[in-house]
């Protein structure tokens, strides 16, 4: 582990050849989803990590939205001098990741604005839902639309509250183009992306041109590395720690730095089994009928360069949360100096 480690961070260290724009390193929660820790205790880990910026992209990990614990969330951060992002899930009522038990959409995010507010987030993340959602009954540019409509009718308590809602490509649900039109058509005076840099994969998409499409529209971002290779079936896709991939995420860093200053660079680190995506089955192509052959032709030019990953056994049940903690301290170590922190 340790020899891992020194070789990684030997290797970022050698690429951190030219001086960066300022950027704030932080940590997105689920990536240690498993440790089951308090809020508090979620903070004084990042801490120690080196992380300006705490990202709590679900509920569960700040534990309730009570104006009691929200404000000694805030009052934690800011002794630590740590910025507090805060986040929910689906917003789309058509998703099959939506939460109808919650209450509506928009009620949904109106508790978050409140929240966002009391805990001192200047953002609110959500998504529109998962891969699921591109195949199926509704097709995705209804779905878009029908998250845009709730977006729409949320804009004016958003802008009252001086918050901006940080859209995520999340788990293979939109490409960058998608989620630029859902942008779009809500209005990118208060909807932005939070750009996730492993999810493009799920999604058949080449990471750096997501980058390229949605940098002007960036609020946040999710960071970590992934390996694609041919199978033949089409492609395997595992996420994996910093360094490890064959996406070129030095260069994906350096870009982001670049394209995107100021905005938080929060690692959600989440290392994987390898997933197939079957593109040679006619039938894989159902839920991508309007992907443009020139946006698919970067995708496989990285599974083309990609090798094949040793097969790897399961985490046991009683190690995932210490792995999940080496894996990110791993992919820290490597970012702070990529970025020469």
């Amino acid at each position: 582990m340790l020899r891992r480690m020194f070789l990684a961070g030997s290797g970022a260290a050698a690429l951190a050849q030219t001086a960066m724009p300022s950027i704030k390193l932080g940590i997105d929660l689920f990536s240690i989803r498993s440790s089951n820790y308090t809020p508090f205790e979620y903070l004084d880990y990042a801490a120690k990590q080196g992380a300006k910026v705490v990202h709590f992209s679900e509920i569960r990990f700040i534990g309730n939205l009570e104006e009691s614990n929200l404000k000694k969330v805030r009052a934690h951060a800011e002794k630590l001098e740590i910025e507090v992002e805060i986040g929910m899930r689906s917003i789309c009522p058509s998703s099959k990741a939506f939460d109808a038990t919650q209450g509506t959409a928009e009620q949904q995010l109106e508790r978050m604005f409140t929240a966002a507010n009391m805990v001192g987030s200047k953002i609110v993340r959500a998504f529109l839902g998962t891969s699921a959602d591109r195949t199926g009954a509704i097709p995705m540019e209804a779905h878009i639309e029908n998250a845009a409509k709730v977006l729409r009718a949320v804009r004016s308590k958003a802008m009252d509250h001086n918050l901006k809602i940080a859209i995520e490509n999340h788990a293979g649900d939109m490409q960058g183009r998608e989620l630029k039109m859902l942008i779009d058509e809500s209005g990118k005076d208060f909807v932005g992306a939070c750009l996730d840099s492993g999810n493009p994969l799920w999604a058949i998409e080449d990471p750096h041109l997501t980058l390229e499409i949605l940098a002007p529209y960036v609020l946040t971002s999710h960071i970590r590395d992934t390996a694609v290779w041919r199978v033949p079936e089409g492609a395997a896709v595992q996420w994996v720690r910093m360094g490890e991939g064959n996406i070129g995420i030095d260069d994906y860093v350096r870009k982001y730095a670049k394209l995107c200053p100021g905005k938080a660079l929060s690692l959600e680190i989440i290392v994987t089994q390898p997933r197939t995506f079957p593109y040679l089955e006619p039938r894989f192509w159902d839920g991508y009928r309007h992907t443009p052959a020139w946006e698919f032709s970067r995708f496989l030019a990285l599974v083309e360069r990609g090798a094949q990953r040793p097969a790897q056994p399961p985490v046991p049940k009683d190690r995932v949360a210490q792995q999940e903690r080496e894996d990110v301290e791993a992919s820290m170590i490597y970012t702070r100096r990529l970025l020469n922190l």
